[in-house]
């Protein structure tokens, strides 16, 4: 694509809060052209039965595929998009490591996709302030403990988030124990918070969703990354290399 060509998006789980979210930022960009949206329910007379997933991929032929779903669903879409050679954006959690082989299985040599825990900018700034942190505090002196909340209504836990900030920690110290504890309640967006706790202090490192117009933004941008991108498994990390 060039940088002035449209990008032509299709989006899974289209009645869900994320799903409807996505297609009000996609029809709102200039840049952006929403053609298809799915889902196993029928919310409103534009969205494609799911079932029919694979079919209208091949025939429309979106640049991008936008996906926010639940595991199980998401590794059959993934499957179907990279088959029909469609770009993915995925933000779906909960996936087993199985599921993550199958899904990185399917994308190699047949397309691009990024798939994230968390789109959101700022978390991913945490990410490499709790990198830093884990470098910096040696797990002799230094305790970890990781304290994450979330919605009454999210199914996995720990978060996908949290997951990933206890890889990283474990990636830089793998003798460092740490402590994991989520919280499900009410309408809370998404709350992240990593202590390193020693002998006289505490550093603690939070990021606090207030809206879920965070992740939305950043899966628009991670949408005009991987558009640009050759074949292949990206990361948050590698887009925020670009920006």
């Amino acid at each position: 694509m060039t940088p002035n060509d449209n990008i032509s998006v299709a989006v899974t789980g289209a009645c869900g809060r994320m799903g409807r979210m996505i297609i009000d930022n996609v029809t709102q960009a200039p840049d952006m052209t929403l053609v298809a949206a799915f889902d196993k329910q029928s919310c409103n007379s534009d969205v494609i039965n799911a079932s029919n997933l694979a079919e209208t991929l091949k025939s429309v032929r979106p640049d991008v595929l936008v996906d926010f779903t639940v595991a199980a669903s998401s590794v059959e879409i993934i499957k179907k998009a990279a088959d029909a050679g469609v770009r993915l954006v995925v933000g779906t959690t909960g996936f087993t490591p199985e599921q993550r082989a199958e899904a990185k299985k399917a994308i190699e040599s047949q397309t691009a996709a990024i798939i994230s825990p968390n789109f959101s900018i700022g978390v991913n700034v945490f990410f490499q302030l709790v990198k830093k942190a884990s470098e910096s505090l040696p797990s002799a002196a230094y305790a970890a403990e990781l304290i994450e909340a979330h919605h009454k209504h999210k199914i996995d836990a720990p978060s996908g988030t949290a997951v990933k900030a206890i890889d990283i920690i474990k990636e830089v110290d793998r003798a460092r124990s740490i402590g994991s504890y989520s919280i499900r309640a009410g309408d809370i967006v998404g709350d992240h918070s990593v202590s390193f706790i020693g002998d006289g202090e505490r550093l603690e490192i939070s990021h606090q969703a207030q809206s879920r117009q965070a992740f939305v933004s950043g899966a628009m941008l991670a949408t005009r990354f991987i558009v640009k991108q050759p074949p292949g498994l990206y990361s948050m990390d590698d887009l925020m290399a670009s920006i």
